[in-house]
């Protein structure tokens, strides 16, 4: 049987700090390095075009949300089987030696699942609900497609045939609280927005409990205290998202404009008139 060709595909926005060791941790394995950008303003083109050598190709689009992003660009995929590796996660040794031997024949599943070593800080998270986070990232390009209107969709693969690698992604989501902030205010107001457009009306009983659900569920029930001090903040972290878009639906519904004196709206042009 001849080998399987790999197109490695990495949507990316503004990535120069990750895309080159991005690139580098499957450049060995990949056929073809597609780039989808959505409208990069630093150098993540210019690295990634170096890092990705002949093998690399750039496509470019506006972002919606992930699962439309994704969908737009996996269809460009130059070969049968897609590897999707988003910016912030490399690629192991022992994943992409399992990625090689996979496709040096005709696999027998149509998709496979791949765990996740997650980051916070730098730090490992082992528990807390991370220790089952997993994503279906390696699949045939002509029967998959992302499910979902939001950053959180995932591929379906139409023939239901899928498995489970042993290989495992680096995930290095949140490196400071700067991006973990920038995250959390993208994702609660596009949540909060999806509820509001279905007609979902903010709770007291959702606003007030959900958080302390979280944190419980993270931190007690999934074992986030046996990460010490880093587990306490990831914890923390999660119960305060759940609460932003409690918070972020009720701003939509209740929220008061702040008045702005029509005398200020006026251009500098005419304001110099005056």
């Amino acid at each position: 049987m001849p080998r399987q060709r790999l197109t490695c595909l990495v949507p990316c926005k503004n990535e120069q700090a990750n895309i080159r060791d991005c690139i580098e941790s499957f450049r060995d394995i990949a056929d073809e390095i597609l780039i989808a950008d959505s409208g990069s303003t630093d150098a993540t083109k210019t690295i990634a075009r170096e890092a990705a050598g002949e093998k690399g190709r750039i496509i470019e689009r506006e972002y919606v949300h992930s699962g439309d992003f994704k969908n737009w660009a996996i269809p460009q995929s130059a070969h049968p089987w897609v590897l999707l590796v988003d910016a912030d996660e490399r690629v192991t040794p022992e994943l992409a030696r399992e990625v090689r031997t996979l496709l040096a024949e005709t696999p027998p599943q149509d998709g496979y699942w791949i765990y996740r070593d997650n980051y916070f800080l730098g730090r490992r998270i082992r528990y807390g609900g991370l220790q089952h986070d997993c994503c279906l990232r390696l699949f045939r390009r002509d029967v998959s497609r992302y499910v979902g209107n939001n950053d959180h969709a995932q591929v379906r693969v139409s023939t239901g045939r899928v498995g489970t690698l042993r290989g495992r992604f680096t995930h290095y989501s949140w490196w400071t609280y700067d991006d973990y902030f920038r995250k959390l205010d993208r994702y609660s107001r596009f949540q909060a927005q999806l509820w509001y457009d279905a007609g979902r009306r903010p709770s007291w009983w959702h606003m007030a409990l959900r958080p302390p659900i979280r944190f419980l569920r993270d931190y007690v029930l999934q074992l986030g205290f046996l990460d010490g001090l880093i587990g306490l903040q990831y914890a923390s972290m999660q119960a305060f998202y759940a609460f932003m878009k409690q918070a972020r639906l009720w701003e939509l519904y209740h929220a008061v404009p702040q008045p702005i004196d029509p005398r200020d709206t006026r251009t500098e042009p005419a304001r110099r008139a005056a």
